[in-house]
């Protein structure tokens, strides 16, 4: 046994199925290894495309996603993805070629220190020296990948260690206890929510990795205390619910902030700051804030818990539920915004205007999706339609890039959904600049047979960064481009194509390319002149007493 064919085994004793990725010179001893094993290598036609997959696979399913690739520019097309898994919390290990130690001493052919590069986008990343470590480090890789805040690592492999002899088996996994708050900060998070009169929950998508949305729903209920979810808080608890009041992180004012603004009592539930600062909802640090996650709070002038409850999330909510007292008590100010946000958002159903309003196109495509099935947002101005306005009654029914906000995540993001939950609809929503920079992973979901549904939000241009140009400068430079025909593009690769010419068109031309058995891309026009609407609406938000 060599030492790629004892990673192989290492691989399989942590449950790894997929392994995203290009073969290279470098990796030639892995990938023969993976020809008699139990994981299924999927090989995609650019490394960014495989790190996306894996980002993805790790956040639906809270087990590493795991992509390869070579040395130098195989290792370097990595990066935007393994970023991305790292800053959003996603479990991912990132394995790369490298050079032989005999190499490493020297200037030589496409050598780069891999390890130096990773730091910064990693939380712990090492090379293979030794065959011998090889069980060892491939079992570290995977505890830090998914312990809690979850990342991405990366495991440097020399060619020549890969292909030396080694004797060793795969290290056993064990089982990670609970850790549960103390007694003293849940007496003291009680105490405080009890006396709290305008409370507010600010909850974030490390609810969502805890499982805690059942805990989270009963506590809100039955403390009557309004929910505001953040990007990746999505489906924290179902958007249908009479305290749900949908999604805050926009960098403008919307109803939510109303709330922020009048809020006595910050209750961030497993919420962490890179998902929307808190210099945006607490500017001057004066809002009182309770601290509920896995882990202790971040250091910002800002966000200064006055009290941290650290520990399993459901654990403590219930557990500060039994000692809670909010019997008496009028309804928090939040609650009364639901109203103005429900309308908000229902005033766009019957609308007819084309090229499509996004409100528009978000509503219906929501009346279409069932709550099991899942969408994966893109970067771009339609992300922030697609986070006000895209609702979810369950979580991790909206995935969207928010930490590194990384275009072009969304094609390779859904087959990897698609991987994970081959029964359940898949719609990619993207940008036509989010859309050209993945596009070509198409094919890969062809050939592995992950049909999905893309919707592409269609401007000619960089809609987001023109939408900042004139909210800043007053006018836009550099943002306008010309497309191919999106419908001829998926003919070409064996994919239906689809494009919308009235807003009648879109719910029936959604429901069949559903019903296809191979990807589908819908080209819709879409009128960004509601961006800057929406920039003089807030602007002019006036929050009553």
């Amino acid at each position: 046994m060599n030492t790629a064919e004892l990673l192989v085994r290492c691989l399989e004793n942590e449950g790894v199925r997929y392994i995203f990725g290009l073969p290279g010179e470098e990796n030639l001893h892995v990938l023969e290894a993976l020809q008699n094993s139990s994981i299924q290598f999927i090989t995609v036609r650019h490394e960014q495309g495989a790190a996306f997959m894996a980002d993805v696979y790790g956040r639906l399913t809270g087990q590493a996603g795991v992509c390869l690739s070579t040395l130098g520019p195989g290792a370097t097309n990595l990066m935007t993805g393994v970023a991305d898994a790292n800053l959003d919390g996603a479990p991912l290990v990132a394995i790369t070629g490298q050079v032989g130690t005999d190499r490493m001493h020297i200037e030589s052919h496409q050598y780069l220190d891999l390890v130096a590069m990773f730091a910064p986008v990693t939380k712990w990343n090492a090379q293979l020296v030794r065959p011998s470590i090889t069980p060892e480090l491939v079992r570290r890789a995977f505890k830090r990948a998914q312990t809690e805040k979850p990342g991405a690592v990366h495991i440097d492999v020399p060619e020549n260690i890969a292909a030396m002899p080694v004797t060793g088996e795969p290290l056993s996994k064990g089982d990670l206890e609970k850790t549960y708050a103390s007694l003293r900060s849940i007496e003291h998070a009680a105490e405080v929510i009890s006396e709290a009169k305008n409370p507010l929950i600010l909850v974030g998508n490390g609810a969502i990795r805890a499982n805690a949305s059942a805990a989270l729903t009963e506590f809100a209920s039955r403390l009557n205390i309004p929910v505001a979810n953040t990007f990746m808080g999505k489906g924290a608890i179902p958007y249908t619910h009479p305290l749900a009041l949908w999604a805050v992180g926009l960098q403008q004012r919307d109803y939510i902030n109303c709330g922020f603004d009048n809020t006595d009592l910050v209750i961030a539930i497993g919420y962490d700051l890179i998902e929307y600062s808190p210099k945006k909802w607490n500017k001057d640090g004066k809002i009182p804030i309770l601290h509920i996650a896995a882990t202790h709070a971040e250091v910002d002038s800002s966000y200064i818990p006055i009290i941290e409850v650290v520990g399993d999330i459901s654990d403590s909510l219930l557990e500060i539920l039994k000692r809670a007292n909010r019997h008496g008590k009028p309804e928090p100010y939040a609650l009364g915004l639901r109203d103005e946000i429900r309308a908000d958002y229902e005033q766009y159903a019957n609308d007819t205007g084309f090229p499509i309003k996004p409100q528009k196109l978000i509503y219906d495509l929501r009346q279409v999706m069932a709550p099991e099935d899942i969408v994966i947002c893109d970067v771009g101005a339609h992300k922030m339609w697609m986070a006000r306005h895209y609702h979810c009654e369950r979580p991790n029914t909206c995935i969207i890039s928010n930490g590194f906000a990384a275009m072009g995540i969304a094609i390779p993001g859904a087959i990897a959904a698609k991987l994970v939950f081959p029964d359940k609809n898949i719609v990619a929503v993207t940008g036509d600049g989010g859309f050209m920079m993945n596009c070509q992973e198409l094919e890969t979901a062809l050939r592995v047979g992950t049909p999905f549904v893309t919707i592409i939000f269609n401007d000619c241009g960089y809609g987001l960064i023109e939408w900042k140009q004139y909210n800043q400068f007053g006018r836009s430079a550099f943002v306008k481009f010309n497309n191919p025909d999106f419908v001829k593009l998926a003919e070409s690769m064996g994919l239906k194509g689809y494009r919308i010419e009235s807003t009648a068109e879109l719910i029936p031309t959604i429901k069949k390319a559903m019903a296809q058995k191979v990807p589908t891309v819908i080209d819709c026009p879409v009128d960004y002149q509601e961006n800057f609407r929406f920039t003089q609406k807030a602007g002019s938000l006036n929050c009553a007493i």
